[in-house]
């Protein structure tokens, strides 16, 4: 029997799916024959079965990382209802005594799938009992969490890399739905991939209309999202910048709120609601989503920019699961942006820094995260946003056992290369939100845009989005073959980059230092401004 026909027979002996697709059957062939794997799929593509299906392949328990406790949940969930051994989650949201019959259950071999959050893997304990069990495949779901580049960085997912070295190096499979290029060599690089096989699948769905509406005032946007919802087919989900703004939007539409400042029970509560048709619209800030696999949602709106197109595309990918027509909609005002601005200019903790810094220079010898999270009078993230910032001076290196040795220089100076990595990281985040607004306010092909910035070309505009409806769209679609999305360049004052996206007189470069940085098409080819390498 061929490797392909066995994984199909275990998918449908074990979870009833007659079919798999060539591209989840590539990852998952992969992984059997001892590969790393870097799966980059659409929302709804069945990302979860290229590790279920190994799994029960495989000798030894697989360990899942996932970010969020209602998405292990709904992980778990779907694994119960299948024919397939038991799964587990470890997470701080649950009684002890559960936690321990988890433990149990993976180390008698009852349960072979175990889902943990990223924070787990800080802790001494966990990493030891993981070693003890020693798991055969290491699953990084929501992978882009890795990246800096990408929207919802978690810094706990940095430590990663360490963790799986610690554990014996089990084959790696990491998962995620919007990763464009910088994206994925951040995830390869900070997971320590081994000559991955990556799969990357379309990013297009082209059952969503994209559109944006423009407003000349915050009243004016108001008004215009709220009766655009009330009148749209429900269920659908709007996105709001601020904890705030979801509460007044979700009570003006007798809707749902749902953000992080609200108790984990409620946050539940909503979360199922939605998913059961309970409740017909949620207003939600970032916070909700991840993993929200719910086919019938017709729309998305955002009431204001968000910080990233690789933020905004994921989100609208929650909608129209099913195949049939659903609504991206962003209401939009240039002025929004600058909170946007404002939320990701991750302060500089210079305090924390030389607290953290001085603390390591006085251990003796190197610590775990678990070790300075005692040291450092700072919440968890903040140490490790803290520890990951000294990891990048090169003043702080790991031992090899998920330990982290100082340099030993002076905390002072510690601190002022620190704040020169911060700068950088915030130059990043500016360019991110610049190309966001371009997303808004361009007159050209909403798809063609979005697609670029993943990385593909679509030759012709869609069709099916408000610009090409408005006739502006094939205006703007470039006649020659330069400069095409994925085309590496270089600049003389920033250095190599890759072309992201090309309108007939604009190319837009990801550049590795200076980030993104959209050029006129005339004073690039006057004054010879890129060269493609």
């Amino acid at each position: 029997m061929s490797r392909h026909d066995e994984l199909r027979r275990t998918a449908c002996d074990t979870f009833g799916w007659a079919e798999l697709r060539d591209d989840q059957l590539t990852a998952m062939a992969a992984l059997l024959d001892g590969h790393d794997v870097l799966a980059v799929m659409p929302t709804g593509s069945g990302k979860s079965a290229i590790y279920q299906i190994p799994a029960l392949l495989m000798d030894g328990p697989t360990l899942v990382v996932s970010p969020l406790t209602a998405l292990q949940r709904d992980q778990v969930g779907q694994i119960e209802d299948s024919d397939a051994p038991d799964a587990v989650a470890v997470n701080s949201t649950q009684p002890a005594h559960t936690t321990n019959k988890a433990w149990d259950a993976v180390t008698r071999g009852d349960a072979k799938y175990l889902f943990l959050a990223p924070e787990q893997l800080a802790k001494d304990e966990v990493l030891k009992r993981l070693d003890d069990i020693r798991p055969s495949l290491f699953v990084v779901d929501e992978a882009h969490c890795v990246s800096a580049w990408g929207h919802d960085f978690r810094p706990d997912y940095l430590r990663l890399g360490h963790a799986i070295e610690r554990l014996g190096r089990p084959r790696v499979l990491a998962l995620t739905a919007t990763a464009g290029g910088p994206v994925r060599d951040d995830i390869v690089e900070h997971l320590g991939l081994r000559d991955p096989v990556r799969v990357v699948s379309g990013f297009d769905r082209p059952n969503l209309h994209l559109a944006v509406h423009r407003a000349t005032s915050e009243e004016d946007k108001r008004a215009a999202l709220l009766q655009w919802v009330r009148d749209a087919e429900k269920p659908g989900l709007v996105y709001a910048a601020t904890r705030k703004d979801s509460e007044r939007y979700a009570e003006e539409l007798g809707a749902m709120s749902y953000h992080a400042g609200m108790k984990a029970a409620d946050r539940k509560r909503v979360h199922e609601d939605f998913l059961a048709d309970r409740v017909d619209v949620v207003v939600a800030t970032s916070a909700f989503g991840m993993g929200i696999d719910k086919p019938n949602v017709r729309f998305v709106v955002h009431a204001s920019a968000p910080e990233s197109v690789d933020s905004y595309y994921q989100q609208t990918g929650r909608a129209g699961r099913d195949g049939e027509r659903a609504d991206a909609l962003l209401f939009y005002r240039p002025e929004d942006l600058r909170l946007q601005v404002f939320l990701t200019a991750r302060r500089f903790d210079d305090e924390g820094i030389a607290e953290l810094a001085e603390s390591l220079r006085e251990q003796d010898g190197p610590a775990s995260p678990q070790e300075i999270d005692g040291e450092v009078d700072q919440p968890h993230r903040r140490a490790m946003n803290n520890l990951n910032l000294l990891e990048q001076t090169g003043l702080v290196e790991e031992t090899g056992q998920g330990k982290f040795s100082y340099a030993g220089i002076d905390p002072e100076e510690a601190t002022e290369r620190a704040a020169e990595v911060s700068e950088q990281r915030k130059k990043l985040d500016r360019s991110r939100v610049e190309v966001m607004r371009e997303y808004a306010e361009t007159s050209a092909c909403r798809r063609q845009f979005l697609l670029g910035y993943f990385g593909e070309t679509l030759n012709e505009p869609c069709g099916f989005c408000d610009t090409c409806d408005a006739g502006t769209a094939a205006e703007l679609t470039p006649s020659d073959g330069e400069f095409q999305p994925g085309a590496s360049v270089r600049h003389a004052e920033w250095g190599t980059g890759q072309v992201v996206r090309r309108e007939a007189e604009k190319v837009t470069v990801l550049f590795d230092e200076a980030g993104y940085r959209s050029l006129s098409l005339p004073a690039v080819r006057e004054k010879h401004l890129l060269t493609e390498e």
